[in-house]
């Protein structure tokens, strides 16, 4: 009995020893597991990549990136690779670059990245490492289709030099291309120089600083209405105001696409007979000497992943240009087609990048060729200005003023209270620049507000000049409501339409600063001129202006 007692304890004590070993395994197990969970979660087994993209493909790259994340990627050492993306103007993209901010970059064009290797201080080493392509798209010329049916098209191939042959023969006839410190603009601005060289490839300082160039691109700048920010801040105008706002305008191919997918009123693209050039959208790698193997490992799978046939179908269905080659345009799903007012087949002619030393020439005689502005600073200075939002005023008025390059642009100022005063006489920046520094440094605030009575004022100002040659424009900045002027907003309405029919277009850019400030009436003055109302806040109102400087 006692026998059978001790073998069945024996057995019991066996089985007890293995159940202990194999939870003790399964519990070590656990334990690794979780170990590997909490190292990719505070990023000790993972690799992060901080890419900044241009904000005209924000759709695409987040869904990009959202797809890449979601495959759990990992580099050829096991490491999890995870982007991590950001929305940034390419100018603003560069400065951060250069400030260390960001592994990898994706502007909208490769023209920036000669900025970017002479923004770096390391003269032995490139910042620019590996590099590709992965969506492409040509800058065209957006017309109503109206307006290019009246020039010919599509019968007709249409380029630089009808544009300016309806600027010249149709005063009515308003079109557009944003500053060179866009990539859009500077393509356009490069495309110009082309069309005035008579070159499609190889265009040399001496080709962009020939007298008939420059003639050339003169006649055709003087017939620009203003320039702007961006394509996309022209795409948003355009889809708010339609054809009242300008009859064409630079934009990216997938652009105009985007535009008829979602609008009753179409547009169509214009391949320049010239020469067209391309937004090639590169995705770079920023070469520092902190970059680790584990970096460039996973910029080359997400490489990889936007080379794929998957990521490039995709590229398409938003409307640009895969780099595989083996897709093709003309495909049914494909948006790129008549419907869409694009042409698959086109352009005919591809312009070639100049050399960096080219193009930072080009920019700079742009500057001399573009057309000039008459702009009167129109500032708020009634009691609630007073203190830190004046001073914050006082910034942005010196950061747009600084920012106005060409010392042949009449700047002037007027500001209002209680009343309206011109402080300082509408003059070329080379005879006054200084003088408005010292003014707008030492304006001080107390008051009511006669807004309507300063805008009316700046404007028959302008108008006295009838002065067609150049761009006529007022920036307007108010923190409050029209309390004191003279002048009705209605009558004013009335008067500044009935002007620009009679007498030189002038158009008003409104900006509502913080949030006291009469959205509808500066709408409306804004309005009655094909200009703009923006809102901004003390943390925006410099930036506001920086971009409101790129209209002139």
């Amino acid at each position: 009995m006692s026998r059978k007692v001790n073998k069945s304890s024996r057995r019991w004590v066996l089985v007890l020893a293995v159940a202990s070993v194999v939870i003790l395994t399964v519990c070590v197990s656990c334990w690794m597991v979780y170990q590997a969970g909490r190292r990719d979660v505070s990023g000790e087994n993972t690799v992060t990549l901080e890419v900044a993209y241009s904000p005209e493909k924000q759709a695409l790259f987040e869904e990009l990136v959202k797809r890449f994340n979601a495959g759990r990627p990992r580099t050829p050492s096991g490491k999890r690779i995870t982007v991590v993306a950001t929305q940034m103007e390419p100018e603003a993209m560069i400065d951060a670059a250069l400030a260390g901010e960001f592994q990898v970059l994706s502007p909208d064009s490769s023209v920036w990245l000669s900025q970017l290797e002479l923004g770096w201080q390391d003269s032995e080493t490139f910042i620019v490492g590996e590099t590709i392509r992965f969506a492409v798209s040509p800058v065209v010329i957006a017309m109503w289709q109206e307006t290019a049916s009246s020039l010919g098209y599509p019968d007709k191939a249409i380029g630089w030099a009808d544009i300016l042959a309806a600027a010249r023969t149709n005063p009515d006839f308003k079109w557009s291309h944003p500053s060179t410190s866009s990539a859009s603009g500077l393509l356009a601005t490069l495309a110009a120089f082309y069309a005035g060289a008579n070159k499609t490839r190889g265009l040399t300082v001496e080709d962009a600083t020939a007298e008939e160039t420059l003639a050339y691109v003169a006649a055709l700048e003087k017939t620009v209405r203003y320039y702007g920010e961006g394509e996309l801040a022209v795409i948003q105008q355009v889809e708010e105001k339609g054809p009242a706002y300008l009859d064409a305008f630079v934009v990216q191919e997938q652009l105009v696409i985007q535009f008829n997918e979602r609008n009753r009123e179409k547009l169509v693209a214009i391949y320049p007979v010239e020469g067209t050039m391309w937004k090639d959208h590169p995705l770079v790698f920023l070469e520092r000497p902190d970059s680790t193997t584990e970096q460039r490992q996973a910029y080359r799978v997400l490489s990889d992943f936007l080379l794929s046939n998957d990521a490039q179908m995709l590229v398409l269905s938003n409307g640009y240009r895969p780099t595989d080659l083996s897709i093709p345009l003309d495909s049914p799903a494909s948006p790129i087609k008549v419907a869409n007012g694009v042409d698959p087949a086109q352009p005919k002619t591809t312009l070639q990048i100049p050399s960096p030393a080219v193009i930072q020439v080009v920019r700079d005689v742009w500057q001399y060729t573009k057309r000039k502005t008459n702009v009167y600073l129109v500032a708020d200075v009634s009691g609630s200005m007073q203190g830190e939002k004046l001073e914050q005023a006082q910034e942005a008025l010196l950061t747009f003023l600084s920012l106005i390059k060409g010392e042949q642009e009449r700047v002037g100022l007027i500001v209002f209270s209680s009343g309206v005063q011109e402080v300082t006489p509408l003059s070329e920046l080379a005879t006054n620049r200084d003088v408005l520094r010292l003014t707008i440094a030492g304006l001080s605030a107390g008051g009511d507000t006669a807004l309507l009575d300063a805008v009316n004022l700046a404007y028959e100002r302008l108008q006295s000049r009838q002065d067609s040659e150049r761009i006529n424009a007022i920036v307007v900045m108010t923190d409050g409501k029209e309390n004191n002027s003279r002048i009705r907003l209605r009558d004013l309405a009335a008067k500044l339409e009935q002007g620009n029919r009679s007498g030189v277009p002038v158009v008003i850019f409104c900006v509502a600063y913080g949030s006291d400030a009469d959205m509808n009436t500066l709408e409306r003055i804004s309005g009655a001129t094909g200009g703009q109302t923006r809102r901004g806040s003390p943390e925006t109102i410099r930036q506001l202006y920086k971009l409101l400087s790129t209209y002139f």
